[in-house]
């Protein structure tokens, strides 16, 4: 009788583990759960539950909140930006050795992002997401210290860090990485968007936006503030003017005076062993249980491929990095989150389940043509999306897929209502790019990590974005060989773009010619 009452809690438990096993230990549970498979299956929950623990936001895991649950608060500190300079030329560099090269460049990357990440924890900072090679950082108020003083004395120590990486030795010679760093001090809503597939953490507000604006108008090198940022260390750190009304802190503290860490400082949070006592069939049944409750939350914060991904390789340690073509897109959503903190509630509710929805349609349109909806991140005109195709998964076709889901989301954006009048339409900008990537697990190797795709592709299709008319697809001449034959496309200038020496043919994608090109 026990046998079978655990056997029938196992088929009870199926749909539920069937994404988060390999796919061997899936067969396994299923046709022979005996003590062995049983202890298998819970120590791999174990080793993917810290896994996804450290994929997501730290303060984001701990929270526990059931998938699909749609929420937000009002939040005030100090966000922090910071945009790595001089990782393309490094790319170019390693890419002609290969996989090897690959493994070369992660090493030196990981060593920048655990160097930067673990400076980031002794100041308080809590890392919010990786976006290529930038990131963005949240200082939160408290009452002991003021958040903008955490956030630049992180900033200094950062800055001081990058002098490792000033000389980097590549098969092309001696290269240096620089980085750039904005702060601004505000009130900014995060939100939890999603359905039990897939959910999502955004920030959303104007003081979102001067923080990336205080990035890009910054030096490397240095760490620049707002107007609102410098106000309340005015009288702390020494400064300089910098571009409009920023200030640049001038760096005079001697090593005591700046130290290492601040003594509010969040602590990173040990995890539970999760060791089972009871070793019967029915007792290894309820470990597993339980772990599962623990881990599923969490993946439903990661795009459904890269869940996969990290299911597969969780007994080998951290997946191998790619140098690989791929097809990327970035999406600039227009009138769904601007102003925002002048709102009242009932205003916020609907923007944040507006917001919920076309996230949920955009993942949906995605996953359907075998993409990767990374995350949305922020840029100068509102909220972004980050998606590509051909990592993990590589198809034939994936500037076509890219190309296809690009026209989708133009639809899906366009008859969404604005959840200000329900008689305008939101809008969307989008820009394609179809060239080598660099994809890897970047991070902390026993700490914060995500998998991430950096490189100048990427680059060129959110610059592309960013000149595009609203609801207007741009993409690269590398796109439209891929597609021509499938869709209707305007052939329209050459533009010059931020960090190419040369300005590049640009095409507008219009409409498939027959159908979905997928």
């Amino acid at each position: 009788m026990e046998t079978e009452a655990y056997r029938n809690r196992l088929r009870e438990l199926e749909p539920r583990l069937r994404h988060l096993l390999p796919a061997d230990l899936y067969v396994a549970m299923w046709v022979n759960p005996d003590r062995e498979t049983l202890t298998a299956a819970h120590d791999h929950l174990r080793t993917l539950y810290r896994i996804l623990f450290d994929h997501i936001p730290r303060h984001v895991a701990e929270a526990g909140a059931s998938p699909g649950d749609i929420s937000y608060e009002w939040q005030e500190g100090t966000l922090m930006f910071t945009d790595l300079a001089g990782f393309t030329p490094l790319l170019e560099a390693f890419s002609v050795y290969g996989q090897a090269g690959a493994i070369d460049l992660l090493g030196i990357l990981n060593d920048y992002f655990s160097t930067i990440i673990e400076i980031v924890g002794k100041s308080g900072g809590l890392l919010l997401e990786f976006t290529g090679d930038a990131i963005l950082v949240q200082f939160p108020s408290n009452k002991y210290q003021d958040t903008t003083q955490q956030a630049v004395n992180c900033g200094l120590r950062m800055q001081r860090a990058m002098e490792k990486f000033d000389s980097i030795q590549t098969p092309k010679g001696q290269l240096s990485l620089g980085m750039r760093i904005g702060l601004h001090q505000g009130r900014y809503l995060a939100a939890t968007i999603g359905t039990p597939r897939r959910m999502e953490q955004v920030l959303l507000g104007t003081d979102v936006r001067e923080t990336k604006l205080a990035e890009g108008g910054g030096r490397i090198g240095q760490v620049n503030l707002t107007p609102e940022a410098y106000a309340p260390v005015a009288d702390v750190f020494r400064s300089e003017p910098g571009d409009e009304d920023y200030r640049l802190v001038v760096d005079d503290l001697t090593g005591e005076e700046l130290g290492d860490y601040d003594l509010m400082a969040f602590n990173a949070r040990r995890l539970p062993s999760a060791l089972v006592m009871d070793r019967s069939q029915a007792g290894l049944t309820q470990a597993v249980e339980e772990i599962l409750a623990k881990t599923e939350p969490l993946a439903s914060y990661l795009p459904a491929p890269i869940l996969n991904f990290l299911v597969e390789h969780a007994s080998q340690g951290a997946p191998p990095p790619a140098l690989s073509k791929a097809a990327v897109i970035f999406v600039n959503l227009i009138g769904l989150s601007e102003g925002v903190e002048d709102m009242d509630e009932t205003d916020v509710d609907r923007v944040i389940e507006r917001f919920s929805e076309v996230f949920a349609l955009i993942n949906a349109a995605v996953e359907a043509r075998g993409g990767v909806l990374k995350h949305v991140t922020y840029h100068l005109s509102g909220a972004d999306v980050l998606i590509y195709f051909g990592l993990p998964n590589a198809h034939s076709d994936d500037p076509a897929r890219a190309s296809a889901t690009a026209d989708a989301i133009r639809e899906i954006v366009a008859n969404t209502p604005s959840p200000y009048d329900p008689d305008e339409r939101l809008a969307t900008k989008i820009g394609i790019n179809f060239g080598e990537i660099f994809a890897a697990e970047v991070g902390e190797a026993r700490g914060r990590r995500e998998w991430n795709i950096l490189g100048d592709t990427v680059n060129v299709a959110a610059r592309l974005m960013g000149i595009a008319e609203p609801n207007q697809i741009l993409m690269t001449e590398s796109v439209y060989h891929e597609i021509w034959r499938t869709f209707e496309c305007d052939p329209l200038r050459r533009v010059s773009l931020k960090g190419k020496s040369r300005a590049i043919p640009v095409f507008s994608l219009l409409e498939p010619i027959q159908g979905d090109a997928t």
